[in-house]
């Protein structure tokens, strides 16, 4: 049985909690398949690459943005408030993964297994909601045609695949 990940377009066994972590652990981007793969396959990254992979993924990513949103300098510390909150989200994701690929999956049982991506997931809804404020009071800042491109953006990034970044 497998369980499909929407965005991503991958489908992924429920035992393969530190996969599904990579995936959620990058906001605003989809993970990288040769990421999952190494993963899955227990060719895991020492956590000190993956740490520094995920920061420069993070950091494209709000750079990209910031661009795609065309935030002025009156917007800048609204700006400042939703990058953090992406750099914020990123780190608690990764340390969340690094504790868990410490675990032998070997000896984890279904419930462990269960009991993780419910972890993972819990993580996910709590960076949501950080980046959901922080977006909120920008959002609100924006002009009108701001927003416009504001809600294009992010329809966009749903339709090609990724997800906006919520850590």
């Amino acid at each position: 049985m497998s369980y499909p990940f929407r965005r991503t377009g991958i489908t992924l066994p429920p035992t393969r909690s530190v996969a599904l972590a990579a995936l959620l652990s990058l906001p605003l981007a989809a993970a990288p398949l040769t990421m999952v793969h190494a993963q899955t396959a227990g060719r895991m990254e020492s956590t000190a690459a993956s740490a520094e992979q995920q920061a420069n993924t993070v950091e494209q990513r709000i750079t990209q943005l910031h661009a795609q949103l065309k935030i002025t300098p009156d917007q800048e510390s609204k700006w400042n408030a939703v990058a953090q909150a992406m750099r914020d989200n990123a780190a608690s994701m990764e340390k969340l993964a690094a504790e868990k690929r410490q675990q032998a999956p070997q000896n984890m049982t279904a419930v462990d297994d269960l009991k993780t991506y419910q972890e993972f997931a819990q993580q996910h809804v709590d960076g949501l909601k950080n980046l959901t404020s922080a977006f909120s009071s920008l959002y609100g800042a924006m002009n009108e045609q701001q927003k416009k491109n504001a809600d294009q953006v992010f329809a966009n990034f749903h339709r090609d695949g990724t997800a906006p970044t919520h850590g």
